[in-house]
């Protein structure tokens, strides 16, 4: 498991803590992670943590202090991996029997596969389904598509143009080294980014109601 912290900033702007949980069966999806965990890091006073969901069991407290939990996976036969299907099980009692430890907290997604449409958004989808069921709140991408024009490009940030999370496509017969491209973990980092904004938006709103429930 890897954590970064950006610099410090003044007391007065809450401290955010975001985690990616992700599942990587042959090293792409694991820098499709890293890329969110570094965009979220460039937004000051954010420490992040990247958790492989194998190592789970020793991370569940991570999860649970966390204000944001960003969750990635490859699409495999048109829906996440088996070993992050068995993650999202293992939270039925970890978690949500538990006392629902995870309401309120950021949600985001993220998948990778080897087509460019490769249909990563039925992935996506039980994501914010999932997040949905523990009660959390889904950040989208916020970014239009792009490479959709005789001008446009495979080097512009959501040249896969998916709107729920962020998608990355890695050829088949290139390894973790050279895939996925950078357009896809600039995509990546830009989601880490904007849900570690959208979390930091929340703390100070939750400051300013002096802690008021609905």
């Amino acid at each position: 498991m890897l954590s970064r912290s950006s610099p410090t900033i003044e007391s007065s702007v809450p401290a955010i803590r975001v985690a990616v949980a992700y599942h990587s069966g042959y090293g792409h999806t694991a820098r499709q992670a890293n890329a969110v965990a570094e965009g979220a890091a460039t937004l000051p006073g954010v420490t992040t943590q990247v958790i492989p969901v194998g190592d789970v069991d020793a991370a569940w407290d991570d999860l649970e202090r966390a204000d944001a939990i960003i969750f990635g996976t490859p699409t495999y036969m048109a829906g996440p991996s088996a070993q992050f299907k068995a993650f999202q099980d293992a939270t039925s009692r970890r978690v949500m029997a538990a006392g629902f430890k995870w309401k309120d907290k950021v949600a985001a997604g993220f998948s990778n596969s080897g087509s460019q449409s490769g249909d990563k958004l039925a992935t996506l989808m039980q994501l914010a389904l999932f997040a949905a069921q523990h009660g959390m709140h889904w950040v989208n991408l916020g970014l239009p598509p792009a490479n959709n024009s005789s001008t446009g490009s495979a080097d512009e940030l959501n040249r896969l143009g998916f709107f729920l999370g962020a998608g990355a496509q890695s050829n088949v017969d290139e390894g973790p080294d050279t895939a996925p491209r950078e357009s896809d973990l600039a995509t990546a980092r830009h989601l880490g980014r904007r849900v570690a904004v959208v979390t930091r938006q929340l703390a100070r709103g939750r400051e300013s109601t002096d802690g008021a429930d609905d």
